[in-house]
């Protein structure tokens, strides 16, 4: 610990969305954890379908959770005061101090709720400071938005309020990275653009011969050093933030087990398969709406932000009488959205939860959820699993995982997957989550393949069910290949990066 550093803020900008910001932020937890400083991530608004419950039974971006972990450190709302989840129609969930604080239009949000959302951003941000030696603050999209600059809750509005130097991160993969840093600093005012006190460049392939001509000259113009080039390193496996980065993503085609994954197109916290893709003998196919469902041995359909509006998409795409079709022949499991989605009916005669009202479901698994009852559950679980199922061997299993739904869930005929001990699941009556028939089964807790006996369970049925050796329950290659990422992400960073400026802001030498 380093008592006299405390209440130090550093930001981390970006001349762009996706430039980087997140994983520099989880570097820079990581570099100054390991040298024994007690370190808290903030990001002051994140927009994302990522999310987690914190053991506040609280809702944050799974991006803050993640640099939590590099830092060593429990998650807590403070770390996001605000959550925007999108719905529709530009309608998004707000969630302020990890509680849903209403559906707002853009309008609505930035003119008559800025007030309110500051004042929660400033009063994490004091927690923080209380608490820890060093703050990493994460910026949004770019800080030069000049048609934003007035309703900025995320950038320089946020440095200003921290008082915190900045760097900028700029990525080079996309071309165009000099005129990036130049456009930015152009945008700013000179008191913001003071507080860039360095730059650095990420995700580079090429020689770093020809681009040094070009780092000179950019410093010359924009007068900040360029601190380093990171390099673009495909060993890094790291949960991505969200669906957007779904497109760029490359899953693993090599697999002689193939799980498909329903692209829905309001997915949310599609990190609940990240697990799979770990298992030695696994690839993941994402299937979207116009694809054809081919050649896989069990399909997973995750969460989403609207299960009405998707079961609708997932019905006219043709695909729903697919996924019937195949749930005779190959496992179908659903995470809640997903699960919802399988069921006999979703009941929405409020409208709470699309312009569709009640519908129909897959009619998979013999229960019936209704919107409108209670509020939002948000809490961290725990349950065994019952025996049910093609899950009767792994009676007795211990299940963590974290619930995060709009909606309560009845069971008719249909056996239960978990019985509850600490959460909602189904419903706080019934004592009991998910259901399981035949093949088919649901569940509403998150994070369910993250429990390594429960994935090699599944991932062991679908190999013996192809005529392969079960590979039992040994090494975690997801657990064991996250803290190798994270190490390496800041090897890569204290290596490529001049520490220095950074090291002074805190006190070191």
């Amino acid at each position: 610990m380093h008592p006299e550093n405390k209440k130090t803020c550093i930001m981390v900008q970006g001349t762009s969305s996706n430039a980087g910001k997140s994983v520099v932020v989880a570097a820079l937890c990581r570099i100054f954890a390991k040298r024994g400083y007690r370190v808290a991530p903030f990001k002051s608004q994140n927009m994302s379908l990522n999310s987690y419950t914190t053991n506040e039974n609280a809702e944050i971006a799974m991006a803050q959770v993640l640099q939590a972990e590099a830092a060593g450190v429990e998650p807590s709302y403070n770390m996001n005061p605000i959550l925007l989840k999108p719905k529709e129609d530009f309608i998004s969930q707000v969630i302020v101090h990890g509680k849903p604080a209403g559906d707002m239009n853009f309008y609505h949000y930035q003119n008559n709720f800025r007030q309110e959302a500051l004042e929660a951003i400033e009063s994490s941000l004091e927690a923080l400071k209380n608490d820890y030696d060093i703050i990493i603050i994460e910026g949004a999209g770019s800080p030069a938005e000049i048609n934003m600059l007035d309703k900025d809750l995320a950038n320089m509005q946020i440095a200003r309020m921290a008082d915190a130097d900045v760097i900028l991160v700029a990525d080079i993969d996309r071309g165009g990275v000099f005129a990036s840093i130049a456009g930015t600093f152009s945008l700013l005012s000179e008191a913001d653009r003071k507080r860039i006190k360095g730059i650095i460049i990420n995700k580079f392939r090429g020689n770093m011969d020809i681009l040094i001509p070009g780092i000179q000259q950019i410093e010359d113009i924009v007068g900040v050093p360029v601190l380093g080039v990171l390099p673009y390193d495909n060993s890094l496996k790291l949960p991505e933030e969200d669906s957007a980065s779904l497109t760029e993503h490359t899953y693993s085609k090599d697999g002689r087990i193939q799980i498909g994954v329903m692209r829905l197109p309001r997915i949310s916290n599609f990190t609940d398969i990240d697990p799979l893709e770990y298992e030695p003998d696994i690839s993941i196919k994402l299937i979207e709406l116009d694809d054809e469902i081919d050649d896989v041995d069990a399909i997973i359909v995750p969460g989403t932000r609207n299960s009405i509006s998707d079961l609708v998409a997932l019905k006219k795409s043709g695909l729903a009488d697919d996924i019937k079709r195949l749930s005779t022949q190959i496992p179908i499991f659903g995470i809640c959205g997903g699960y919802q989605l399988l069921g006999n009916k979703i009941i929405d005669e409020n409208f709470q939860e699309s312009k569709y009202g009640s519908i129909d479901g897959l009619g998979l698994l013999d229960v019936q959820t209704r919107f409108g009852e209670v509020d939002k559950i948000v809490t961290q679980s725990h349950g065994t699993v019952i025996g049910n199922g093609i899950f009767e061997d792994l009676k007795g299993a211990n299940i963590t995982g974290y619930e995060l739904h709009e909606g309560i869930t009845l069971l008719g005929d249909s056996e239960p997957l978990l019985k509850i001990i600490e959460g909602c699941g189904n419903n706080i009556e019934s004592g009991f989550d998910g259901a399981v028939n035949g093949l088919t089964a649901g569940t509403y807790f998150h994070g369910i393949f993250h429990n390594f006996h429960f994935r090699r369970f599944f991932t062991d049925d679908l190999r013996s069910r192809k005529g392969f050796e079960k590979l039992g329950f040994v090494n975690d290659n997801f657990e064991e290949m996250k803290r190798f990422s994270l190490d390496r992400l800041a090897k890569i960073v204290s290596e490529n990066i001049d520490m220095k400026i950074i090291d002074e802001k805190i006190g070191e030498k």
